[in-house]
């Protein structure tokens, strides 16, 4: 139909990988000729990472699982503002994060609405159906033949989602994600003292977190 736009499938290919280009060649390639299999390739090369990004950063795997769609749909879309001479890998990891924290606005409006409803809904027993509707995921206590180094990660991952948003982010990029100072910097769009700065404070208070959790014997 004249006038709408079509996502592009999300699909990484199941041929070879596509010739050696960078993936600001690739970019610029569909910016320009929109070409499926192009846009396939660029997905290949960071689905894997740019999910596990996104699962680390929201804490839920169906809503990184959207968010990396919308990720690629926005791509699709933006390809035209793309400047040749950028890099492709921070433009990105900015588009994620951007959709993520959209993303998350979205299911806080919908909580508070959910709230809401049971609050007008519910009598009685509406505590005992309140805390039904807050409490939507498992219990997160692994069994007692849980091996110490999940525990760990897991104390990790709870320290992790406990920092000051700001922090956080700093720290998914880097540490999880490996991007360069300059790289994530330009992701959140500040210096790359900020940076340094928000690392900074935030291996404190993981430091202060976890040894409160687990004081040295």
């Amino acid at each position: 139909m004249t006038g709408t736009i079509e996502k592009p499938l999300l699909r990484a290919s199941t041929l070879s990988p596509w010739p050696a280009w960078s993936d600001e060649k690739l970019l610029l390639s569909y910016r320009e000729k929109r070409e499926q299999r192009v846009f396939e390739e660029l997905v290949r090369r960071y689905e894997k990472e740019l999910y596990s990004y996104l699962r680390h950063y929201l804490g839920n795997p169906e809503m990184a699982e959207d968010v990396f769609q919308q990720t690629f749909f926005q791509v699709h879309l933006k390809c035209d503002q793309f400047e040749p001479g950028r890099k492709v890998r921070p433009w990105l990891y900015a588009i994620a994060t951007n959709q993520a924290i959209d993303a998350q606005r979205r299911n806080r409006r919908h909580r508070i609405d959910s709230l809401d409803r049971v609050r007008r809904n519910t009598t009685g027993g509406g505590e005992e159906n309140l805390g039904a509707e807050v409490t939507d995921t498992p219990e997160e206590n692994g069994p007692a033949a849980q091996a110490e180094s999940a525990e760990q990660q897991e104390l990790l991952r709870r320290a992790v989602d406990a920092l000051p948003s700001l922090c956080r982010e700093a720290v998914l990029l880097v540490y999880f994600q490996g991007l360069k100072y300059r790289e994530a910097a330009e992701v959140l769009d500040v210096p790359i003292g900020t940076v340094k700065s928000r690392l900074h404070t935030a291996m404190q208070k993981l430091t202060e977190s976890l040894t409160h959790v687990n004081p040295p014997k």
